[in-house]
């Protein structure tokens, strides 16, 4: 990393700590800086799919249930470690700007949809991304047009808007028309009694500092107002219900 480069994410770390406000939680719900950027958590069970282990009961009883109602939930993601992300991370860069993309036209086409390394809430074991396993499983399952109706995991979607909460899972990126950051993603939810508390601790971090320790391909191009934009828009700008506000 050059000097010009190092002084921005300097710069941008006080952004980061301005845009991220300290906010209090208990002592049982303190959290590693590891655990919240994907670098190890000795609370992450699971075998066919991982989760932090209260998310993992929660969701293993509403998974039984909905199963009752015709419903197989299917887990396609679950908890990534930082390399599976920046794995993900760097095939699509290389992949956009292969197309002919410039560099930060890539970054920007990446955070549609995916997270930059060290910043997943997938880190944390509380988010997964779920089909319903009782119907053929398209090329590409996660596309929201197959969520719509008519489409083979709409039931999958009406029984978690009507039935998740009660489990305590909720729709992270939701199709709220002035909601900004990652695309709508229907398949996305987020065990709330721990991701609540998680992205509080993680407001805490400053995510300029962390970036500045990584070597991440297009980092160079993380400038001040990409910073703050993608901290303002695809971290906080989400399901209200996940952001403590008292």
């Amino acid at each position: 990393m050059n000097r010009k480069d190092f002084i921005t994410l300097n710069t941008l770390g006080l952004i980061g700590a301005s845009l991220f406000p300290f906010t209090p939680f208990t002592a049982s719900q303190e959290f590693s800086l590891a655990e919240l950027t994907g670098r190890g958590s000795n609370k992450i069970i699971g075998d066919t799919f991982k989760l932090h282990k209260e998310a993992y009961e929660a969701f293993k009883t509403m998974k039984s249930d909905a199963q009752k109602s015709g419903i197989r939930i299917k887990v396609i993601s679950s908890y990534r470690d930082y390399q599976h992300q920046n794995r993900i991370w760097t095939r699509k860069y290389n992949r956009f700007t292969g197309q002919g993309l410039s560099p930060k036209e890539s970054i920007y086409k990446i955070i549609e949809y995916s997270t930059i390394p060290g910043t997943s809430r997938h880190h944390w074991g509380t988010d997964l991304d779920i089909v319903d396993g009782s119907k053929p499983l398209p090329k590409d399952p996660l596309l929201a047009k197959h969520f719509e109706k008519n489409g083979p995991y709409n039931d999958l979607k009406v029984w978690m808007k009507n039935n998740g909460a009660s489990y305590g899972f909720h729709l992270v990126y939701t199709d709220a028309p002035n909601r900004k950051g990652f695309k709508y993603e229907p398949w996305h939810f987020s065990y709330a009694p721990l991701a609540i508390p998680m992205l509080q601790a993680f407001q805490k971090i400053d995510v300029a500092k962390e970036l500045q320790k990584i070597n991440l391909v297009g980092s160079n191009h993380f400038d001040q107002e990409f910073i703050n934009q993608y901290i303002a828009e695809n971290i906080l700008d989400i399901n209200p219900f996940l952001i403590k506000t008292t």
